[in-house]
C-alpha cells in the first residue's frame, strides 16, 4: 500500500488535475485503498477546515474560487446581447458573474440551459469569470407566469415579471382551454432559437385583477408551497395538548403576549420583575416563554419534512402561507390567553445596566395572562389604559418597561447597527383593494419585545455552546471591502466621513448615520448603509452577528414560523434530556444542508413579499397617472434611476432614455451618472420631482418621468457634435487585457 500523501502533494495534484478532484480520484491517483481511505477522508476534512481547499458537490478545489470546470445555468442575454451564467455548484455565490465566451461550432444557448463549462478567473469589474462551453447537459423547463392572450393559432403569454418584455407562443393544443386575459402558469417547450419561444400552459389561475390575486401571483411565481399534503394535515389534526408530565409548572407566572393587532399566531410571551436578591440592586428578572413546537413537530414526521421544505411562514397583506397547518400555528402551539400551553422558557437575570448575569432554561406549561397588541400596551404606559390593560398596568406592564429601560443601557454600549428605515403598511378593504398606504409607527412596545427576544436568542446560543450541542447560528457577516468603499464614496460626496484603516464596528457606521441625522442626506445614508450590508443566513458554524454586534446568536423565539428556531428547540431538548423529541442524528448529519435550504427559503419569501408590495402599490397609484410626486433617488444603474416616492414609499424607475438628451457615464463605485455634455452628476439621495408615467399592477412596475433634481429642471441641451458609443463588456474587457499586455 502506498504511503499517505502530504497536504502539499494533494494540493498540487488538485491544481494539476481540476477535472479529477473527487475523493475517489485522489485516492486512485495516490494508490490509496481499503482502510487508508478513512485517513484520506480525515486529511481532506482537515484541509477543508484549514481553508486551503474547498469542497463543492463531491469535488475539491482552491478555497474562495469556483472549480476550473463547473456546471452553470445560462441567464437571459443582457442589453448588449452578451450571455452570462450563474454557478450551480454547492456553496457557490450566486451573485458571481460569469461571461460565456462562444467559439465557432458551439450550439446556440438560451436562458435556462444547463452547461458544463471550463472557467477562467479574470480581474474585471463587470464579471469575475469567463466560461467556455464543454457541453450542454440539458435544461429544465423554464417556469413562467403570465396573462394568456388568445388568438386563432392558440395564443400568447404576456409576462408579469417587472421589466420583462418577452412573450411566449402557445399552440392550440397546449392552452388547457385557458380564456383570454386569464392568469396562467406555463413551462417552456422545445428549443426554438428563432421567433417567439414556445410554452405549454400547466395551470389556470383565474382573473389576475380579481380580489387577492396579487399575493397568489407571488406564491406561484416564487414556487412557495401553499397546499399541505394530506399526510401533514392528518398528523396536525391528530395532535393533542401536551401533558404536564416532566414539565415545570409556570402557570403562576403572569406571562403576556404582545403582538401586532392583526397577529395570526402568538409564539412568544414575556414577564419581568425586580430582582430582589441583595447582590443585584436595581436588577431585573426577565422571563421569555416560547411555544413548544418541537413536541408536535417531531424529527422525520410528515409535519417535519414539510416544515423543513417551507423553511418559514410567508406573510402578505391579505394572507399568510404558514410553515405549519392552522391546527398547530393558530391553535395548539399559539399562546392564547387563559389557556394552558406547552412552552420552552428561559429565566434571565440582569443587573441594573442591562448586562446578563445568568440564565436558566426550562420546559414547562404556561397560561398567558393576556393577549395584547403593541398600540394597546403603549397607550397604557402613556396614560391611556383600556379595560384590558388597566388591571395589568402596575403588576405586569410597568415592570416590563423598567426592565427594558435597563436593557437599553447595555444596548447603547454594545452599539448594534441603528438604521432608521420606516416600514410600510398596506391596508386592504374586504374586496382586496388598497385603501391606504402608510408607514408603521415604531413604538417603545415594539423595541421592548425586540430587546427581550434578542436577549433570549443570545441565551439560547450560549446555552447550547455550553452544552456542546450542534445548532444553527444566525450569521451576519461584516460588509465586504468593495461595498464599504462604495459606502465611503457616497458618504464623502455628502460631506461625511467613514474612517479607513481600522477593524470595522457597527459603532463606526452609527457615527456616520448620526452625522447625517436631521440633514437632507439622512435617508440617503440609511439606504446606502443598508445596501452595504451582507445578507444574514443560517449556518452550523458560528461567524457572529455583525449587525447586532453579538458574537453568539441563534434564533429561538419563533418556532411557529421559522424552522431554524425549531432546530434550536430540539437541540435544547436533547442537551437537557427533556424527552425523545430532541435533535435527531439525521438532523445533526444534515445540519449544513438544512441551513442552506432555510436560508434560501427565507430569501424566496422576502422576494415574494417585496413583489407583492410592489404590485399593491402599483395598483394604488394606477389611477393617478400624470400626477406629480416628490421623492429621492434610491438606486442608480446604467439603464436608469430608481426613485422612492415620499408619499407611499413606492419605488419607480426613470429610464435612462428619459433623463435628458445626453449620454450619461455610469460610475458603479460612487453610484452616480455623469452627463457627458453638461457634466451634471446624478447620485443617490438627491431630491427629485417626477411625473407618474405608468403604473402596471400585474407586474408591479412603476415608470416615472424626471422633472426636477434638487428643485431645478434637468438641462436637456446637448453639446453640438457630441457622440459616444459604449462598448460591449466583451470589447471593453478585451481592450483592458490588451492594455495590461502592453504594460508588461
Amino acid at each position: 500500500m502506498n504511503p499517505m500523501p502530504t497536504k502539499d502533494q494533494i494540493r498540487a495534484w488538485i491544481a494539476e488535475n481540476p477535472g479529477l478532484s473527487a475523493k475517489r480520484d485522489i485516492a486512485k491517483a495516490f494508490g490509496i485503498k481499503g482502510d487508508a481511505r478513512i485517513d484520506l477522508k480525515r486529511l481532506l476534512k482537515e484541509m477543508e477546515a484549514e481553508g486551503t481547499v474547498e469542497k463543492t458537490a463531491r469535488r475539491f478545489h482552491d478555497k474562495g474560487s469556483l472549480p476550473p470546470v463547473a456546471v452553470l445555468m445560462v441567464l437571459a442575454p443582457d442589453t448588449n446581447g452578451d450571455l452570462f451564467a450563474r454557478p450551480l455548484e454547492d456553496g457557490a455565490d450566486e451573485s458571481t458573474r460569469i461571461l460565456i465566451i462562444p467559439k465557432a461550432g458551439d450550439p446556440p444557448l438560451g436562458e435556462g440551459d444547463r452547461i458544463l463549462a471550463r472557467l477562467a478567473k479574470v480581474d474585471l469589474d463587470e464579471y469575475q469569470y469567463e466560461a467556455r462551453l464543454i457541453r450542454r447537459i440539458g435544461s429544465n423547463p423554464l417556469k413562467l407566469l403570465g396573462i394568456f392572450r388568445a388568438n386563432a393559432e392558440g395564443g400568447r403569454i404576456v409576462p408579469i415579471d417587472k421589466g420583462a418584455d418577452k412573450e411566449w407562443r402557445v399552440a392550440r393544443d397546449m392552452t388547457m382551454s385557458a380564456r383570454d386575459g386569464e392568469l396562467v402558469e406555463a413551462e417552456t417547450v422545445g428549443n426554438r432559437k428563432m421567433g417567439l419561444p414556445q410554452a405549454r400552459i400547466v395551470a389556470r389561475l383565474g382573473d389576475p385583477s380579481g380580489p387577492r390575486a396579487v399575493s397568489l401571483i407571488a406564491i406561484h411565481q416564487h414556487g412557495i408551497p401553499d397546499q399541505f399534503p394530506d399526510a401533514v394535515i392528518a398528523e396536525a389534526d391528530a395532535a393533542k395538548p401536551a401533558p404536564d408530565a416532566g414539565r415545570d409548572n409556570l402557570r403562576d407566572i403572569p406571562l403576556v403576549t404582545i403582538d401586532p393587532i392583526d397577529a395570526r399566531d402568538r409564539d412568544d410571551a414575556v414577564y419581568a420583575e425586580p430582582d430582589h436578591e441583595p447582590g443585584n440592586p436595581g436588577g431585573h428578572i426577565i422571563w421569555v416563554a416560547i411555544a413548544d413546537v418541537a413536541h408536535y413537530v417531531t424529527p422525520g414526521s410528515a409535519l417535519d419534512r414539510e416544515a423543513r421544505k417551507r423553511g418559514n411562514s410567508t406573510y402578505f397583506p391579505d394572507r399568510v402561507v404558514p410553515m405549519l397547518p392552522d391546527t398547530l400555528s393558530g391553535d395548539l402551539c399559539s399562546l392564547h390567553e387563559h389557556v394552558d400551553r406547552a412552552c420552552l422558557a428561559v429565566r434571565m437575570r440582569f443587573d441594573a445596566t442591562g448586562h446578563k448575569i445568568s440564565h436558566r432554561f426550562v420546559r414547562g406549561i404556561m397560561r398567558s395572562a393576556g393577549s395584547l397588541h403593541y398600540g394597546q400596551v403603549q397607550a397604557a404606559i402613556d396614560g391611556q389604559p383600556d379595560d384590558k390593560t388597566g388591571p395589568l398596568l402596575d403588576p405586569i406592564l410597568r415592570p416590563l418597561y423598567a426592565a427594558y429601560a435597563s436593557l437599553t443601557k447595555a444596548r447603547a454600549l454594545r452599539q448594534p447597527l441603528d438604521l432608521d428605515l420606516p416600514e410600510r403598511k398596506i391596508v386592504l378593504d374586504d374586496d382586496g383593494k388598497v385603501t391606504s398606504v402608510a408607514f408603521r409607527d415604531r413604538l417603545d412596545a415594539h423595541r421592548l419585545i425586540e430587546e427581550f427576544m434578542i436577549a433570549a436568542n443570545v441565551a439560547a446560543a450560549e446555552e447550547l455552546i455550553r452544552l456542546k450541542r450542534p445548532l444553527l447560528f444566525r450569521v451576519h457577516e461584516e460588509p465586504s471591502m468593495l461595498k464599504l468603499d462604495a459606502l465611503r464614496e457616497v458618504a464623502e460626496a455628502s460631506g461625511f466621513t467613514l474612517a479607513k484603516g481600522q477593524v470595522l464596528k457597527t459603532a463606526h457606521l452609527n457615527r456616520l448615520l448620526a452625522q447625517a441625522q436631521g440633514t437632507e442626506f439622512d435617508e440617503l445614508m440609511n439606504i446606502s448603509t443598508l445596501r452595504s450590508m451582507t445578507q444574514a443566513y443560517y449556518h452550523p458554524e458560528n461567524f457572529g452577528h455583525f449587525g447586532l454586534a453579538l458574537q453568539n446568536y441563534a434564533h429561538f423565539t419563533s418556532p411557529i414560523r421559522r424552522y431554524s428556531d425549531l432546530i434550536v428547540h430540539r437541540a435544547l431538548i436533547a442537551g437537557h434530556k427533556w424527552g425523545s423529541d430532541g435533535l435527531s442524528q439525521w438532523d445533526i448529519e444534515n445540519l449544513e444542508e438544512t441551513a442552506k435550504l432555510i436560508s434560501d427559503a427565507e430569501r424566496r419569501s422576502m422576494a415574494a413579499e417585496r413583489d407583492t408590495t410592489d404590485r399593491y402599490l402599483a395598483a394604488f397609484l394606477a389611477d393617478r397617472v400624470g400626477a406629480e410626486f416628490t421623492g429621492r433617488i434610491s438606486g442608480v444603474q446604467r439603464f436608469g434611476l430608481f426613485v422612492k416616492l415620499d408619499e407611499t414609499g413606492a419605488d419607480g424607475l426613470i429610464p435612462i432614455r428619459s433623463v435628458g438628451r445626453e449620454f450619461f457615464h455610469y460610475d458603479e463605485g460612487s453610484q452616480t451618472l455623469m452627463g457627458a455634455d453638461t457634466g451634471v452628476i446624478i447620485g443617490l439621495g438627491q431630491k427629485v420631482t417626477v411625473r407618474l408615467a405608468e403604473a402596471t399592477p400585474v407586474t408591479g412596475g412603476i415608470t416615472l418621468d424626471l422633472l426636477e433634481i434638487e428643485g431645478k429642471p434637468l438641462s436637456t441641451a446637448p453639446r453640438k457634435g457630441s457622440r459616444y458609443a459604449p462598448r460591449k463588456p466583451t470589447q471593453a474587457a478585451a481592450k483592458r487585457r490588451g492594455v495590461v499586455r502592453k504594460r508588461r
